[in-house]
């Protein structure tokens, strides 16, 4: 199993979040699992829209190279520009976990390197895959590990999940 994290901030954030979905599928990419979406705040760059943010578990036979180069392709299709780092974008997508393995390439660290740092990332996850165990500790773990303010930056949007679904 392997788990795709996304991220909008740009123009019309769920249809991006949806689209994303559809491609994925479109490159042989089976979405098993969907989170809801949430409305979080931007880090590191922080003079920028909210994101929404979800996370899909995903069932494929490709590498995990092979995965990443469909996701940034993805990324293209949807007008992702990468002017600076943690700058606005239409969409992100980001493999957060392949199969267990641990992959450390020029191209590719997985587990995310900096996911247990987010509540952006745990709290999707945490959702649809609280006993995962990354590091050590499951991703429920992970997420309540994090300081109270940066969890409650991370909001549940019930409203959007019709439109995320219905791919």
């Amino acid at each position: 199993m392997m788990y795709i994290a996304l991220g909008s901030n740009i123009g019309e954030r769920a249809r991006y979040l949806h689209e994303a979905i559809e491609a994925m599928e479109a490159e042989g990419l089976r979405v098993t699992s969907r989170s809801s979406v949430y409305e979080t705040a931007p880090v590191g760059y922080t003079d920028q829209p909210s994101f929404y943010n979800m996370v899909v578990a995903v069932v494929t036979a490709r590498s995990a190279e092979d995965v990443l180069d469909r996701l940034q392709h993805i990324e293209r299709q949807l007008g992702r520009e990468r002017l600076f780092k943690n700058g606005p974008r239409t969409i992100d997508l980001d493999i957060l976990v392949y199969n267990g393995e641990d992959i450390q390439s020029k191209r590719l660290s997985v587990p995310h390197p900096r996911m247990h740092e987010r509540a952006f990332v745990l709290a999707p996850l945490a959702e649809i895959a609280p006993t995962l165990v990354v590091r050590g500790q499951t991703v429920h773990d992970l997420l309540l590990a994090l300081p109270e303010a940066e969890r409650r930056d991370v909001v549940r949007l019930e409203s959007l999940q019709s439109l995320v679904e219905s791919v």
